[in-house]
């Protein structure tokens, strides 16, 4: 850690500063202390919770069993926070609620609804929804990660390719768009990827694309052949299925989910994401309750009133406890470059008057610090 500490002070100042701001630390509290040692990932609690069941059983079984484990999870990781339980004092069982949790995957994978599409389609037998992926997933890099929030870096970034969503302005259009720009990683392949870049002082690995949702039968399967203590970020564009939400809750220690539109209308016209505000905002309770978050909303030109304004408001009113970084990245990529008279009203950056109009919402509400934005 000394090396991590050195290495980010030397190219993010703030990456260091940061935790010296009460908010940041109170906020981030469980990530923090994963991020140090002090506490287990919650993958490797998952690992030492029983699991009474027949992986063979049906579908409904599974579930039932899943969701009664899941109850006891919360009061285990609970005084586990408190430090009334040590993860040394669980025993190793048979099988393991991340067991329970793979098995669960592997069968959503058979009838896809790892996102809020559910086109149901067999990827296991070669058959691709909106995404393009089959059953394999693909990485398109990996790399300490020094661009992101700074409590997160440098950050052990894992990119993989395709996407739920078809944004007009995606800045990643290359791995988001192609599923095959990318090499195909095994369970055990990822896993060896994600201890290398902890060990190498990543404070997180991040799990991003494209969009990670559509490979998380790979991902969560990866947990299985990983016991280096590291927090599960899971960087995406909150689209996914309760059913997947499930499964990731009691896996995921930081969240980092995008929350672009305030609207359904500008978010099927722009990423063709139907159902946008109720499903993003669901999961956003989802995540809220299960663990730190960090929300990102970018911020588009022309769409302060109709986007920007209702999404922080929302997140004033339900998301107390996370922090949100307001930003200013948006520039006119992809299709926007190409075909910019079909998109002209935001086919430029955001101007600096925008910019502070966002600034000024997020401030009046209370949720945006300045040591994340």
């Amino acid at each position: 850690m000394v090396f991590e500490v050195f290495e980010a002070f030397l190219l993010r100042p703030d990456a260091v500063s940061v935790w010296r701001h009460p908010e940041v630390r109170k906020r981030l509290s469980w990530y923090y202390e994963v991020m140090t040692n002090a506490k287990p990932a919650k993958y490797r609690i998952c690992k030492r919770i029983e699991v009474d069941v027949d992986l063979s059983s049906s579908d409904e079984e599974l579930w039932r069993a899943h969701r009664e484990v899941a109850q006891r999870f919360a009061g285990v990781w609970r005084e586990i926070m408190s430090d009334k339980l040590k993860l040394e004092e669980l025993e190793i069982p048979k099988v393991s609620f991340l067991d329970l949790k793979v098995e669960l995957v592997k069968r959503m994978l058979r009838s896809c609804v790892f996102c809020e599409r559910r086109c149901k389609v067999d990827r296991k037998r070669g058959e691709k929804g909106f995404c393009g992926l089959d059953a394999t997933a693909r990485v398109s890099s990996f790399f300490h990660h020094y661009g992101e929030e700074a409590p997160l870096v440098p950050s052990g970034t894992i990119f993989f390719t395709s996407c739920s969503f078809k944004c007009v302005f995606c800045q990643n259009w290359d791995i988001s768009t192609d599923p095959y720009n990318g090499v195909e990683v095994t369970p055990k392949q990822l896993a060896a990827i994600a201890t290398r870049l902890r060990k190498e002082g990543c404070r997180n690995i991040n799990y991003v694309g494209g969009n990670p949702d559509q490979s998380m039968h790979v991902i969560v399967e990866s947990l299985k052949y990983m016991d280096v203590n590291v927090p599960i970020l899971w960087n995406s564009n909150a689209y996914a299925s309760l059913e997947a939400m499930e499964v990731l809750k009691d896996l995921v220690d930081i969240w980092l989910p995008d929350f672009k539109y305030g609207n359904d209308e500008c978010a099927k016209r722009l990423s063709m994401a139907p159902r946008y505000f109720e499903v993003v905002t669901r999961n956003l309770k989802v995540m809220h309750e299960s663990g730190d978050m960090i929300v990102r909303h970018l911020v588009l030109p022309n769409h302060i009133e109709c986007c920007t304004r209702p999404v922080l408001k929302w997140l004033a009113e339900n998301c107390r406890r996370c922090l949100v970084n307001v930003m200013e990245q948006y520039r006119p990529e992809h299709e926007v470059a190409r075909r910019p008279h079909l998109y002209p009203d935001i086919n430029r950056r955001p101007t600096s008057s925008e910019m502070k109009a966002a600034y000024s919402i997020a401030e009046e509400l209370g949720i945006i610090y300045e040591p994340v934005s």
